[in-house]
């Protein structure tokens, strides 16, 4: 199969494509580093021409508007000047409709514009990856104490499983119209105390001391609320947060932005 990968030079979007690799398939990656940029809609004509699924990694959380909610806008009108549609298979994230948080917001509004487009969708939600839960953690770590915002945990997802299930889901087969897969999580709920102790351990140095924060606001209080865990039927997997972390340089990478 010829799939391309929106956000294929991304933290997920480049697993995506190697995973695709190694099961034989052509991965088209699309990113500003090839010429495509969802933002504008350049290279986009040329980058779907021909292709039999699309796997949306694409994102933008600092402006969400720009490329999530108008550059999947842009997508899907190249999209339906195909003769035969691909199946496009969208990235979402678990509990995205019951947090106010802005991102959370626009990737909600993106579900709701492809449930109208009434061409073959896949909406795959996923929980945070394990970088983005560190560094969470690290962001709400202060000398030695760590702030939890009320009874904020997460159930944090090894992206290259997330990856591979992903290729799964567009090489299989395409749906009539829209439809949802079954949300993936990883194998663990972790609060940010314990998250914080595991990455201080991580870098030889004791426990945090935890200072609980009480919740402020729609969307601390949804975090505190744990939206963001999966709730119903829910697929687990890949490596735990602790796997994952103990394969890291003491030093953890920065989140690609």
């Amino acid at each position: 199969m010829r799939v391309l990968v929106t956000g294929g030079s991304g933290s997920l979007g480049s697993r995506v494509v190697a995973e695709l690799g190694r099961r034989g398939h052509e991965a088209r990656s699309a990113s500003r580093r090839t010429g495509v940029d969802l933002a504008t809609g350049e290279g986009l004509a040329a980058a779907v021409a021909g292709v039999d699924a699309v796997i949306h990694c694409a994102t933008r959380p600092q402006s969400p508007r720009q490329v999530d909610v108008d550059g999947t806008g842009r997508l899907v009108a190249e999209l339906s000047r195909q003769p035969l549609p691909p199946h496009l298979v969208h990235v979402s994230i678990v509990g995205c409709d019951r947090s106010p948080f802005p991102y959370y917001r626009a990737k909600t509004e993106v579900e709701q514009r492809l449930a109208l487009w009434g061409r073959p969708v896949t909406v795959v939600r996923a929980t945070q990856f394990h970088p983005f839960a560190a560094a969470v953690a690290q962001l709400l770590t202060v000398g030695p104490a760590a702030l939890s915002i009320g009874d904020m945990a997460v159930q944090p997802a090894d992206p290259s499983w997330v990856a591979g299930r992903l290729v799964d889901v567009a090489t299989g087969a395409a749906p009539p119209g829209f439809s949802r897969a079954t949300d993936l999580a990883g194998p663990d709920v972790l609060s940010m105390g314990e998250i914080a102790t595991m990455l201080r351990r991580h870098v030889g140095k004791p426990p945090p001391h935890v200072v609980r924060v009480p919740p402020l606001g729609g969307v601390m209080r949804s975090f505190s609320d744990r939206v963001t865990i999966p709730t119903g039927h829910v697929e687990v997997g890949g490596q735990p947060f602790s796997a994952w972390l103990d394969a890291q340089p003491p030093r953890l990478p920065p989140l690609p932005r």
